[in-house]
């Protein structure tokens, strides 16, 4: 009888219920949630579904995550390796190529106007870096960042996951896992944070205004802009090199004509293999005692900032050229100017619609969007080459 009890109790003992702590508990609630929103109210699934899904595991058996140095045997966690291609830019360059290949630049070429959202609404990536460095002072030292830091933090303005995970990568890799969660928490949860927002910093005969059709780009002007792009930007900012030459490079199989099947592998079977270990990395690192700490929830609360000035930014200017074009222009498409592509896009139609049937955004608001693609990379450039020492 006492051999049974000691087996039973050793078996018990084994289980990952007794290592379980309020932390682990309270992250595994947060991931249950993230879930729900993915499955249940369809935000982002492709992203929030590894995401929360590796929030879970990791809180349950933090030994997945285990790092090389740490392991008795010399064999990380199985999971650990996912996150260093993370950490050395890999997944996060790929990811680009995909996007570039999945994107249309017409109607940024068609309404170059459409720069200038994409760069208004940059606004919260410079100032969650100046809130950033003022933080350590307002709080006494309890959260406090360094310029490095600040910067890596600001980039989860301009809601684009892999420009933040690469840009955190070459200036803080300690806040890494936070900057990542943040990032594409928010990137995800676009359709629950931006409208209320815009809604707010429009008028209901605002959001009706329906734009004036697209001029047609040629197929000579689209092949000529993702090279024109890649010499002006990288010789300008070498350290976009990365993000802008992939996602460029991705946009020309796209738009040459002659390259179809690495096109169509990179829109297609490349970025969805991608999206799995990048995903799961990403929630992997959301242990409780990494993410429930004041530095870390200053993270979280200053990128969500960062977010809403971006968003912010490119309503005013949306607001401004309505004024401007005598009511030609409407506002919502400035909330696009995030470069989360093309969730941010898909915001403004669904708004735009909700209060007038007819009208169709998605298009104009595919211009700013991609637009703040390029914008963000190239504010992350800028932030690497001034912090990265």
């Amino acid at each position: 009888m006492e051999y049974i009890q000691n087996t039973l109790l050793n078996l018990l003992q084994q289980t990952a219920f007794l290592n379980l702590s309020v932390g682990n508990l309270i992250m595994i609630l947060v991931a249950c949630i993230f879930l729900y929103l993915a499955i249940g109210k369809g935000f982002e699934p492709l992203l929030l579904v590894p995401i929360s899904f590796g929030m879970l595991l990791v809180n349950i058996y933090p030994d997945i995550m285990l790092s090389i140095e740490d392991s008795s045997n010399g064999v990380g966690g199985l999971l650990h390796y996912f996150y260093l291609l993370d950490e050395w830019s890999i997944l996060p360059s790929l990811i680009f190529m995909g996007v570039g290949a999945m994107t249309d630049f017409g109607p940024l070429l068609a309404n170059p106007m459409s720069l200038m959202l994409g760069a208004a609404a940059q606004l919260g990536i410079f100032a969650a870096f100046l809130m950033a460095l003022v933080l350590g002072p307002i709080t006494g030292g309890v959260i406090s960042f360094t310029p490095a830091d600040a910067a890596a933090i600001g980039v989860i303005g301009g809601a684009d996951g892999p420009t933040a995970i690469l840009t955190a990568s070459k200036l803080s890799v300690e806040l890494l896992p936070a900057i990542a969660i943040a990032a594409y928490s928010y990137m995800a949860l676009i359709p629950l944070i931006q409208p209320p927002l815009m809604r707010l910093m429009t008028t209901k005969k605002m959001r009706q205004v329906k734009m004036s059709q697209l001029r047609v780009v040629s197929k000579t002007e689209k092949i000529i802009f993702p090279i024109a792009v890649t010499i002006f930007v990288v010789l300008l900012i070498p350290d976009t090199a990365p993000l802008i030459g992939m996602l460029m490079l991705g946009n020309l199989f796209r738009e040459c004509g002659v390259t179809e099947r690495l096109s169509d592998t990179a829109q297609n079977a490349l970025i969805n293999i991608v999206t799995i270990p990048l995903g799961l990395s990403v929630g992997f690192k959301a242990t409780a005692d990494q993410f429930l700490t004041p530095q870390t929830l200053g993270i979280v609360a200053l990128g969500l900032t960062a977010f809403l000035l971006s968003t912010a930014g490119g309503l005013l200017l949306g607001d401004l050229m309505y004024v401007l074009t005598g009511g030609k222009v409407n506002p919502l498409i400035g909330s696009a100017g995030v470069s989360a592509v093309p969730m941010a896009a898909r915001v403004s139609q669904v708004e735009g619609q909700k209060e007038n049937p007819s009208n169709f955004l998605l298009m104009h608001a595919m211009g700013p969007n991609v637009a703040g693609v390029i914008g963000s990379a190239c504010a992350a450039g800028f932030m690497i080459k001034v912090f990265g020492g």
